[in-house]
């Protein structure tokens, strides 16, 4: 079985280093190859020796590196690309252009184990968690990798269910050992749940967004069954023990559905609930998914929703939509092979 060097740490790459027989300096080149150079074969680590890097391969160590099984492409820019998965469920990550941002939406597992209902990630079940390699690698391993100006944990899976890998994806990210990104160029999405959100807020600084979609607790259950595990309220306590003013960022995201929680009492749930937390609302388009009855919200009820908030002194805006015609928009992402075209291939 293949062994990857991808998704280890400094330490991790000395241990390997010096199973072969090289000096502990060798891990720093090792990890500069991996994460500053982004090479794909270990023979393209050209200032290990020679038979150092024989002796790796025939160990059975790989770079780890993978590229897209497919590739579709929408009309308004966005990219989304299939990658291999766990469990026979392969995973998707979507590359989002606008202006001078460039953003990468990636996955954390195969699947999700929250049910959401409105979510096709959630309904197609978990078969997986993936590790940190499998995360780094979707951003390594896209056409676009080096215009990224930001990622953000908000594709396939409930980053706080795997907590320890993208604890580990966030470390290469920032470390300066890494890729030396800035925490502030990182958002992870979730839906709160605990002791993940607590230990992420403890040991990263990137900017959290925390999916609530009611702010009412029997309403957002029977849209999130783990609001009987991880109640909204309960959510939002953690929340207010950290500073979002300074160093990170706060969002709310709110899937808006027409006549299920965008009218004038759950706007002024909402603003309460939040109200001193310097939580930023970002209202979604709900796009529909197969099994879910509900429908979006139109587009005034949206903005009267936002006026609502911004007057209420909630900071609220409406998150263009992006992607939906290769099912790459919020909630749309399923894991599910797509036939090869020439039309969708690197």
């Amino acid at each position: 079985m293949a062994r990857k060097l991808l998704g280890m740490s400094p330490v991790e790459l000395g241990e390997v280093a010096a199973s072969v027989g090289l000096r502990p300096f060798a891990a720093r080149q090792m990890v500069a190859w991996l994460y500053k150079r982004a090479v794909t074969d270990i023979e393209e680590m050209t200032d290990l020796p020679k038979k150092a890097r024989a002796l790796l391969i025939e160990q059975g160590y790989t770079v780890g590196r993978t590229q897209p099984l497919t590739v579709a492409r929408s009309t308004d820019g966005t990219v989304k690309y299939l990658f291999e998965g766990r469990g026979g469920r392969d995973i998707e990550a979507v590359y989002i252009p606008d202006r001078e941002r460039a953003t990468l939406c990636v996955s954390s597992q195969a699947g999700c184990r929250m049910g959401c209902r409105f979510c096709m990630t959630g309904q197609g079940g978990w078969q997986g968690n993936l590790d940190a390699g499998d995360i780094i690698n979707q951003i390594l391993s896209i056409e676009n990798s080096e215009s990224l100006t930001n990622i953000v944990f908000m594709g396939m899976g409930e980053p706080t269910d795997n907590i320890d890998a993208v604890l580990r994806a966030v470390e290469i990210l920032t470390a300066p050992w890494g890729m030396a990104w800035s925490p502030k160029r990182i958002t992870v999405s979730t839906i709160g749940k605990q002791p993940g959100l607590g230990i992420l807020l403890d040991k990263t600084h990137v900017h959290i967004a925390v999916s609530v979609h009611s702010p009412f607790s029997e309403e957002r259950l029977s849209l999130m069954p783990v609001e009987k595990a991880c109640p909204v309220s309960d959510v939002v306590a953690v929340l207010r023990r950290y500073d979002f003013a300074h160093q990170r960022r706060l969002s709310i995201e709110y899937t808006m559905f027409a006549g299920i929680n965008d009218d004038r009492r759950h706007a002024d749930a909402l603003a309460r609930l939040l109200r001193g937390t310097d939580a930023r609302v970002n209202l979604i388009r709900f796009h529909r998914t197969p099994g879910f009855e509900g429908v979006p919200s139109d587009a005034d009820t949206m903005v009267r929703f936002r006026d609502h908030l911004n007057g209420a002194g909630i900071t609220a805006t409406i998150r263009a939509s992006r992607g939906e015609d290769i099912m790459a928009a919020c909630g749309m992402l399923a894991g599910a092979k797509k036939t090869n075209t020439s039309d969708n291939q690197l």
